[in-house]
């Protein structure tokens, strides 16, 4: 018997279409315009031995990898006592030190720079001043225009990822085994480095993996601090290739490596992860004790209430004096305060107000079409409606293993050309924004789908109803809070982007991301504080709608693979 055609099939083509426009397309443009010729599109390694040909590019590049190592190594630090101490000991105050995690979570890290550069900059910031002012000093013992200034800022803005990976994990981690240990004679400390952190081990690799990866991929950051210091990194190596003229082949080509060690990393933990058996044989449930740490406790909250000033207390205070002074140098007087800073932003600068406007559409809009893409997707591949379903489940996380700013080079390369010629223009941002954090909406639209049982859709199909009215009138109410949470995962984020938006915008369409590194090229860091306050309002507001709809645990979940 001839099966009948479903149309549907149609719409299901066309979504894995719209998904292949999305990210293969961009990454295939960046590697074909590597390859090609400027003048004449000819096949060619040129642009390699352009990109790489000089000792400043080659060093540009070490100093990425030296970056992420030293990064990655400090937020060990930073995260690892800290998550052991939320998750697994009776420190006091732990529902503080997780809400302030939190607050560095959401911090972009190029805003939490711009506070730094406002306490320790080497002649005017707030820490050396009073340094200079208790000893005597001729100048303060800080400069954070430095390698090691750099390495410094962008880890206390990092650790978050790693504390989060490994703190969930401990979470779900029995006590058994630690309770073994110590019956045994083994000490807490022992026991937490020889029975509970192999235990998460696999989490404290992605942890440090995801760091690693956002470290060499940051711009922000970098741009604020690097380039004063007078040493590049691969993000400022490429922004200097799109400076005119634009070499936007060499910039593809520069790019390429950065990809494929994103790849090689991904594929080194699943490796070492499979190489090796990460199972606690205590059953599916367990008891998960508290340690008690006695007079220690004070101790770990101590650490943890230091790290977290270093990224919250501290530039939040310093940022805050700046938005709210006519120069922030004065320090805090009646006299120094003002609101003109806000207002000047919002109805006197020609392009701020508008840039808090573009941020907010682009990231509105560019959350709905992730949103709505991965929750079909998700559908295609949980039902298998097309023959490659299990392809476009890769696909869709595929966007995780590429460095913003590496996507946006692969956009430029694909749709800035004719017939597209969307280099500038609001759409370019929308669907760079959309592809970027896909694979979130996608991890979380696949987590959804799995908790609801197939045959509520077939029980439609039964009585009458196509699929789409059973996604419409059945699935998507039953999936509301989680697609609500997704929205915010996506939303969030993009309304902060900067490596990608950066190479993408045009003169109508900045963002506040690219108007704040504006601003600091202007040296006005009062402005550029206030319309950092802004944004960070602006973020804090939509957490605490996503806290009052969805739940206390949506910032937390990560599904990434």
């Amino acid at each position: 018997m001839t099966r009948r055609f479903d149309p549907l099939i149609l719409l299901w083509v066309a979504l894995a279409l719209i998904l292949g426009f999305l990210v293969i397309n961009p990454l295939l443009r960046l590697v074909m315009t590597s390859l090609e010729a400027a003048d004449t599109g000819a096949f060619t390694f040129a642009n390699y031995v352009a990109a790489y040909g000089r000792p400043r590019y080659v060093q540009a590049l070490w100093n990425s990898l030296r970056l992420g190592l030293s990064v990655t190594v400090l937020c060990l630090v930073f995260a690892l006592p800290m998550a052991w101490a939320v998750s697994r000991t009776d420190m006091p105050g732990k529902g503080a030190i997780r809400l302030l995690v939190l607050g560095a979570f959401i911090t972009p890290p190029y805003l939490g720079a711009i506070g730094w550069i406002l306490l320790a900059g080497p002649n005017a910031g707030w820490i050396n001043k009073l340094y200079v002012a208790l000893t005597g000093a001729s100048e303060g013992f800080l400069d954070i225009y430095s390698f090691p200034g750099l390495v410094f800022i962008i880890a206390v803005y990092s650790f978050p990822y790693l504390f989060i990976f490994t703190s969930s994990a401990l979470d779900v981690v029995s006590s058994e085994m630690e309770d073994a240990a110590n019956i045994l004679g083994a000490g807490t400390l022992r026991t937490m480095a020889r029975i509970t952190l192999p235990l998460v081990l696999p989490a404290i690799l992605g942890g440090a993996i995801v760091t690693f990866l956002e470290t060499i991929a940051l711009f922000g950051s970098p741009a604020l601090i690097a380039i004063p210091a007078r040493f590049n990194v691969v993000t400022t190596q490429l922004q200097q290739f799109f400076s005119p003229p634009v070499r936007a082949e060499v910039a593809a080509a520069y790019a390429v490596p950065l990809l494929l060690i994103t790849v090689v990393l991904f594929a080194l933990q699943r490796w070492l992860i499979a190489r090796k058996g990460f199972v606690s044989l205590t059953g599916k449930g367990g008891e998960r004790r508290m340690i008690p740490l006695g007079r220690w406790r004070f101790v770990m909250l101590g650490y943890c209430g230091f790290v977290l000033s270093l990224s919250v207390l501290l530039p939040y205070a310093a940022l805050s004096q700046a938005a709210l002074s006519k120069a922030w140098g004065q320090g805090w007087s009646f006299d120094n305060l003002t609101l003109g800073n806000f207002h000047y932003l919002l109805f006197v600068h020609d392009s701020a107000g508008q840039s808090v406007l573009n941020s907010f559409i682009y990231a509105a809009s560019a959350a709905c079409l992730a949103i709505g893409l991965a929750l079909s997707i998700a559908y295609i591949v949980s039902r298998k409606l097309l023959p490659f379903a299990e392809v476009l489940g890769f696909l869709c996380m595929a966007p995780f293993v590429v460095p913003g700013i590496v996507l946006a080079i692969a956009f430029y390369a694909a749709y800035a050309p004719p017939p597209f010629a969307l280099y500038g223009t609001g759409l370019i941002l929308v669907l760079a924004f959309t592809t970027r954090f896909l694979p979130i909406g996608f991890a979380n639209a696949s987590a959804a789908l799995r908790g609801i049982n197939p045959e509520m859709e077939e029980a439609v199909r039964i009585l009458g109803g196509g699929r789409l009215l059973a996604v419409r009138r059945v699935m998507v109410p039953l999936m509301k809070r989680g697609l609500i949470g997704a929205w915010l995962l996506v939303f969030i984020p993009a309304t902060r982007e900067l490596s990608t938006a950066m190479f993408l915008y045009g003169p109508k369409t900045r963002t506040m991301s690219v108007m704040l590194l504006d601003l600091s090229e202007e040296g006005k860091f009062e402005h550029l504080a206030a319309l950092g306050f802004m944004l960070l309002a602006a973020t804090i507001v939509i957490v605490g709608v996503g806290y009052r709809l969805v739940g206390g645990d949506f910032m937390m979940r990560r599904e990434r693979t």
